[in-house]
């Protein structure tokens, strides 16, 4: 297998677990480097494949240069491409992928579980309580019976209904394409339909988590109209992306007590306003876009990275395109 020149763009400095995991799984078989302040065009000479780090590091200077130095794949090493420039970059005919939701779909499960726990159990008003030695308060929710909406049964969206199950959760779930009968069968969903229920599922959960990719028909899957449609005690989660849900009209509703509380990740504007005064309450439980971020995920996404470069390298198409 030829050895290929791959170009790695960081997000930040290389002083992580991510950028290290990827340089040492790329470099078993290909020689990598990364890329350095300075003239742009000069780093792109010779490259094969670029490695862009969440999608949001390339530029279309960037692009321009992949373009004019024949770069024959373009790996996001990331899910979701809302910050990517996809239109562009497909005019310049390079191909891409990403590191789709099945490479960091435990975590994000494992975080919408916890933010479900967190709130039934009131724990941050508990956490007070202890501090202010006040024993026996709040008074907790058993999750026993408790529907458990999801919006996406994609990985993440599975994942957290596997996990949510056990604690005798009932699971009402939209997607957009039909789910595998395997899927079916292990899971079990109480209810499964399609986005045209979507108004019903809010409705009627208990906690609503959203998984859903960000483009320009999901954008505010979750508005004011549809906020007002849940149960006062409803808590709603988000461990995808900031906007799949309209923020103001989000922050009105709990400051005003007409949600029960929300679980956050994800933000419009990142890293978002500190002060905002819904962050305050004890039933918002907030952390700064962690979910995905797991020693897991790097390592998964490293090798499907790592797996594309090889394929490339060997004239093999490319696993998992975004702009076909």
């Amino acid at each position: 297998m030829p050895r290929l020149n791959v170009l790695y763009l960081p997000m930040s400095i290389l002083d992580n677990e991510w950028g290290e995991e990827l340089v040492s799984t790329v470099s078993e078989k290909h020689q990598l480097t990364i890329l350095e302040d300075g003239p742009i065009a000069p780093q792109f000479e010779n490259i094969d494949v670029v490695i862009d780090h969440g999608g949001s590091v390339g530029t279309r200077e960037m692009m321009d240069a992949a373009a004019a130095n024949g770069v024959k794949f373009w790996q996001v090493l990331g899910t979701g491409f809302d910050h990517f420039d996809l239109d562009y970059i497909k005019s310049k005919g390079i191909p891409v992928g990403n590191c789709p939701g099945l490479f960091s779909a435990i975590p994000l499960a494992e975080t919408a579980m916890m933010y479900i726990l967190m709130l039934a159990h009131h724990y941050r008003k508990g956490a007070e309580n202890f501090r202010n030695e006040i024993l026996y308060q709040p008074i907790g929710r058993e999750l026993d019976g408790a529907v458990l909406g999801i919006l996406g049964f994609g990985a993440s969206g599975q994942d957290l209904a596997r996990r949510a199950k056990p604690f005798g959760m009932q699971i009402h779930a939209t997607d957009i394409r039909d789910i595998e009968p395997d899927i079916l069968d292990e899971i079990q969903p109480d209810f499964l339909s399609t986005p045209d229920d979507t108004d019903r599922i809010c409705a009627e959960a208990d906690y609503l988590s959203v998984h859903l990719h960000l483009n320009a028909e999901t954008r505010h899957t979750i508005d004011a109209r549809r906020i007002g449609l849940m149960k006062p005690t409803a808590c709603l989660i988000n461990v995808a992306r900031g906007a799949l849900i309209d923020e103001a009209a989000m922050y009105q509703a709990l400051v005003d007590g007409k949600i029960g509380g929300a679980g956050l990740d994800a933000f419009v504007r990142e890293p978002p306003d500190t002060t905002e005064p819904a962050y305050q309450l004890p039933n918002v439980v907030v952390t700064p876009h962690i979910a995905g971020t797991t020693t897991g995920t790097a390592r998964r996404r490293a090798k499907c990275a790592a797996d594309n470069c090889d394929r490339v390298a060997e004239g093999l198409e490319p696993l998992y395109r975004i702009d076909q």
